[in-house]
């Protein structure tokens, strides 16, 4: 590189090299004192930065700070630019640095970004020269050749590309005890790097306990095992690409989602983009009633459903249902509640706000149907609607005169993931002796019931047009039967009062039902738990009496429970019992809680879209909450009740 080039990059260190050399050649001609003292009046205070060519170079006495030759090296154009950067810096730092004495200067370190730093000396009060000569003395201290000379232009270059000038420190100054050493092995770290030592603990931190497993809830909301390695990839993926500086992507939820349960669970956009609420695939991962969605609530693929069925004889309702809807001998509440009843109260929806707030807000009231005096209710847990089909029901009449509907038979079906079910609560002909009329009665209900309409059937292959219980998955059949026990009054009583261990063995072998089941002449596939209770009917109103009146009717067991599966070992049986608590009808209610198998089903059917009769779930709820002050209220005065005693 040619002179020309390096003097317009070095115009303001040459004027002070300029007036060095004039004083050097005045001081041989006698005239050097003098000329001195003029020329520091001119720089009173200014601070005399070099550029790092000037400190050595095998230079002899001053004549090489005075004539700095340039590097071996040629420079790039970047170098002009940053040198002229580094004379407006330098002269910005003297103008700082104006009011500070000369003792604190020379005794002050300076922090460089390169080896080409060193320690400024001098006073800066005094003339250029004598700043000159104090950089030149030190700079003979450390001579350099000429490679090291252009290695200290490179680091120079660096540490100035990255926005450090070779200047004063204006931090804390470090006392004279503690001299800076300047030896060729001591590395100098620049003060935008100084990074502090990591905090660490003394001790390994202990570990929390979080305990998110509920006894209370039996279902619970567990991570699909197939997003494990998307969360790995996720996380190998943000430690290779993703930068705090450059935008950060929160991966937290990634970490939590991590648990054995979990409330929310990662969907990838790839995945949302290929998924289709209209057509899913039964092992597509990205169905809503596929597999992936069943294991999530449901991981032995079961569901609880409990039933029960109640001739009320339109009496008034109990003050509690509590004994009905949740019994002592079950620990856990069930998944669906299907009540049936036959010749119900007028007052339907009282009835269905009373069940409300008997459930309590896990539950909702999806469908609710009647015929006459009939009444079918389901509620299901509030979590679960959304995984249900739409609901269909149909009524059939088994009376001669079709506008009197005390007997018939009304029906609810949906299809919940990919298993589809058929509630049937039925009221046959009454009178002892009439099982030909009774069976009529299943006959029409069978053939007459159009169910399903919409909803497509699961299984086309094994449906009967001709029997409704064919056409669905799961089938439950309940209600109020008639069937009698076949034997006088007396041989019940006798049987009844007996201690003996098989009296109700005994019993149930003059069950007109019973018989039927065994022929198959009637409710052909179906099936019934064992019985352990005593018969439902007759009783007198208000206690555990039998029919007391001048009929003398033979206790039997009217009111039942059936199921059907197309597939053997779908439905398990955990409790079949009666409710004795309950005493305002002739009828003692029974009910039943199964475990049924569910099967992952397809995107393609109409879905109930979270419908529910929201106006029973808002009365019921605040009827609950008004029942719960009143006791509290109830309490909280008994026990302010003081007793004074004279």
């Amino acid at each position: 590189m040619s002179d020309q080039t390096n003097l317009p990059a070095r115009d303001a260190w040459n004027q002070a090299a300029g007036m060095g050399a004039r004083q050097q050649r005045g001081h041989k001609d006698g005239q050097g004192q003098s000329r001195n003292q003029e020329e520091s009046t001119l720089f009173p205070s200014d601070t005399w930065k070099c550029p790092p060519e000037e400190l050595g170079h095998g230079i002899q006495g001053l004549e090489p700070a005075l004539l700095p030759r340039p590097p071996a090296r040629p420079k790039t154009s970047r170098q002009g630019k940053l040198q002229r950067l580094h004379s407006v810096q330098s002269r910005v730092s003297g103008r700082r640095v104006k009011g500070r004495n000369s003792e604190d200067s020379s005794s002050e370190p300076v922090d460089t970004d390169s080896s080409c730093g060193s320690l400024y000396g001098g006073d800066l009060s005094g003339s250029p020269m004598q700043c000159l000569q104090g950089r030149s003395v030190v700079a003979l201290q450390k001579p350099l050749s000429s490679s090291s000379s252009s290695s200290s232009l490179r680091e120079c270059d660096t540490s100035e590309s990255a926005g450090s000038t070779t200047e004063y420190r204006n931090g804390t100054t470090r006392p004279d005890s503690q001299p800076r050493s300047d030896g060729p092995d001591v590395k100098t770290v620049p003060s935008a790097n100084r990074k502090l030592p990591p905090v660490l603990p003394s001790k390994p931190l202990p570990p929390m306990i979080i305990n998110l497993d509920s006894q209370i809830l039996r279902t619970s909301n567990r991570i699909d095992p197939n997003f494990v390695d998307y969360i790995q990839r996720a996380d190998s993926s943000q430690k290779r690409d993703l930068n705090l500086s450059h935008g950060f992507e929160d991966n937290r939820s990634s970490f939590s989602m991590s648990s054995s349960s979990s409330v929310l669970f990662p969907v990838r956009s790839e995945d949302l983009r290929n998924r289709s609420y209209l057509e899913g695939s039964l092992l597509a991962s990205g169905a809503l009633l596929g597999a992936s969605e069943l294991d999530r609530y449901f991981p032995d693929r079961r569901v609880r459903v409990f039933i029960t069925t109640w001739n009320m004889q339109g009496q008034r309702l109990p003050d509690k249902l509590d004994d009905l809807l949740l019994p002592c001998d079950s620990q856990y509440i069930q998944d669906l509640y299907v009540i049936g009843t036959q010749e119900g109260i007028p007052d339907r929806r009282e009835w269905e706000i009373r069940l409300q707030e008997t459930l309590g807000p896990h539950f909702v009231l999806m469908y609710s149907a009647a015929h006459g005096v009939l009444q079918l209710s389901l509620f299901i847990r509030r979590d679960l609607i959304w995984f249900c089909s739409e609901v269909e029901q149909a009524t059939v009449t088994t009376r001669i005169v079709s506008q009197i509907k005390t007997k018939g038979a009304v029906g609810i079906s949906f299809t919940f993931f990919g298993t589809s079910f058929l509630f049937i609560s039925s009221h046959f002909t009454s009178g002892q002796g009439k099982v030909y009329e009774r069976m009529l009665d299943y006959n029409k209900t069978i053939e007459a019931l159009g169910l399903p309409r919409v909803v497509p059937d699961t299984n086309i292959y094994r449906s009967d047009p001709y029997d409704v219980t064919t056409r669905f998955d799961e089938v439950f059949w309940f209600g109020d039967f008639n069937f009698r026990l076949d034997v006088k009054r007396a041989v019940i009583d006798e049987l009844l009062d007996s201690t003996a261990g098989d009296s109700l063995r005994s019993i149930l072998h003059y069950d007109e039902l019973t018989k039927k089941l065994q022929e198959g002449s009637i409710f052909k596939g179906f099936k019934e738990a064992e019985i352990s209770f005593l018969p439902t009917y007759k009783f007198d109103i208000g206690c555990d009496v039998y029919d007391s009146s001048a009929k003398k009717r033979t206790p039997s067991y009217t009111d039942r429970i059936i199921y059907k599966s197309r597939q053997k070992g779908d439905i398990f049986v955990l409790k079949y019992g009666s409710c004795t608590s309950i005493k305002t009808s002739d009828h003692r209610p029974v009910y039943g809680y199964f475990q049924v198998r569910l099967r992952p089903g397809r995107d393609n059917i109409p879905l109930c879209a979270g419908q529910f009769y929201r106006d029973i779930y808002k009365e019921g709820i605040k009827r609950r909450f008004l029942r719960e002050q009143k006791r509290r209220a109830f309490w909280n005065q008994r026990n302010s009740m003081v007793c004074s005693v004279s």
